[in-house]
This record gives structure tokens, C-alpha cells and sequence, in this order.
């Protein structure tokens, strides 16, 4: 790979080479209050998103589930509660603060939950062997995204599904008003609440640059995930795609 080559890192061009690292103190900066800012940044309604991809997930009792960038594991926790002891969750993540957080947050709750640390770009397990693999709010965040999908999309068996739920375009007539909250009122949040105001405007400008619902549907497709389809959730400011393996 050309070490000169650049990606998005918010609205600054960075070789490719520094994302991940660039990335990886974001997150471990804001790891031990990163629930709370989720919270507070949303109203709450985060956990009616993350509610919805499980909906959405269709799996089963004995179903094999992947949640990729899992972070402080919402999305495993619900897994794991939603098989009842069946089956097998694995929860991973790149950052090792973020993965610490959620591991001992499953463990207290009694989760039975597989944790490791790996790249979503080059995930440690066979092919054809997840029944769903999600990754919520973690794709944007992602060197080459287009590795880590047909890595996901390699990791699950014919007839499984990947449920990607990221922040979105917006709803035009709502974007000034979605513009000024990001910009303006997430990074002072940020401040007061992880004092760490420039990793939220990070992420603020990572959405921006993030591809829209058609851009990550068609990303999705040349994976080799069929049926792709999305869900709109808030007017835009996050969408739920869904896509199968056959």
C-alpha cells in the first residue's frame, strides 16, 4: 500500500498510515465516559436504534452473532440476553480501553459474551461461520471501509445478514438546526462532560464525510451483500442498513 496515500480523519486529510492511531486517542479518551456523552449527545434514543437493529436482526437461539466495533458492548449485552445462554456472541473491537470498558461491563451483568481485540479490517475468523454481524456507529471510523464490509461479509454464512447502523444524512429541511447542535453544542458537551472537546467535534466531522444511505448501500452491494436495503431512524440523522449473504 502507497504510505502516501490520504484518507478522512473529520475534515482533515491524513496519510492513511495515521488514522488509526489518530482514531485510537479519540477513543481512548473519551472510553470511561463514552456511555453517558451516548446518552446525553441523544436523548436516549440510541438505545431505541440499537432496539431496532435487534429487531432487525432475525437471529435465532442458537444463532452465531459478530458485533464488530463494538465498543462498551450495548449491541452484545442485547444479543447475548436475546439467545438465553444459545448459541455465540462475540464482541470486538481495534481500541483497547473501549473493549476493557465493555468486557467488564458484560462480565458484571453475567453475559455470556466472547471478547477479542482485532482490525475489523482483518477479522480472526473462518469463513462462512456468523449467522449476523453489526457494527454500530464504528464504520465511519474506519481506514478503508470497503475491507472491513467484505471482511464482514466473509466472516458470515450464506443466508446470514449484516445490519450496519451509522449516522446519516440528515433531513435537508432539519440539516442547519442538526448542523448547529453537531458543531456547536456536541463539542462543549464534550468538554464538560469527558473534558475532551476536539474528539467530539472529530466526530461531529466524521459524519459528515461518512457516505450518505445510498453511498453505504452501494459500498454494502460491492461487498457482495445482496437485498441491501435501509431504515431511516430520526429523520435521517442515523440509518440501519441491511444486507444478506447468499
Amino acid at each position: 500500500m502507497d504510505d502516501r496515500s490520504t484518507t478522512h480523519f473529520g475534515f482533515q486529510e491524513v496519510a492513511e498510515g495515521e488514522k488509526a492511531q489518530r482514531v485510537a486517542d479519540v477513543f481512548d479518551s473519551v472510553a470511561q465516559r463514552y456511555d453517558l456523552m451516548n446518552d446525553v449527545m441523544s436523548g436516549g434514543l440510541h438505545r431505541l436504534w440499537k432496539a431496532f437493529a435487534i429487531a432487525r436482526s432475525g437471529i435465532r437461539e442458537n444463532s452465531r452473532v459478530l458485533d464488530v466495533a463494538g465498543g462498551t458492548g450495548d449491541l452484545a449485552l442485547a444479543f447475548a440476553r436475546k439467545l438465553r445462554g444459545g448459541g455465540e456472541v462475540w464482541l470486538t473491537d481495534i481500541n483497547n480501553a473501549m473493549l476493557t470498558r465493555g468486557r467488564d461491563r458484560l462480565y458484571d451483568r453475567g453475559a455470556l459474551v466472547r471478547v477479542t481485540q482485532c482490525d475489523a479490517e482483518k477479522l480472526p475468523f473462518p469463513d462462512d461461520y456468523f449467522d449476523c454481524v453489526t457494527v454500530a456507529f464504528g464504520l465511519r471510523n474506519m481506514t478503508h471501509k470497503d475491507l472491513a464490509l467484505g471482511e464482514m461479509q466473509r466472516v458470515l454464512r450464506p443466508g446470514g445478514r449484516l445490519l450496519v447502523l451509522e449516522f446519516s444524512q440528515v433531513w435537508k429541511p432539519l440539516a442547519p438546526a442538526y448542523d448547529f447542535y453537531s458543531f456547536k453544542v456536541i463539542p462543549r458537551l464534550g468538554q464538560m462532560i469527558t473534558h475532551d472537546e476536539a474528539s467530539y467535534r472529530y466526530l461531529a466531522e466524521s459524519i459528515r464525510v461518512h457516505p450518505d444511505q445510498e453511498g453505504l448501500k452501494g459500498l454494502m452491494e460491492q461487498a457482495g451483500l445482496e437485498r441491501v436495503e435501509y431504515f431511516n431512524l430520526a429523520l435521517g440523522v442515523v440509518a440501519l442498513h441491511r444486507g444478506f449473504k447468499f
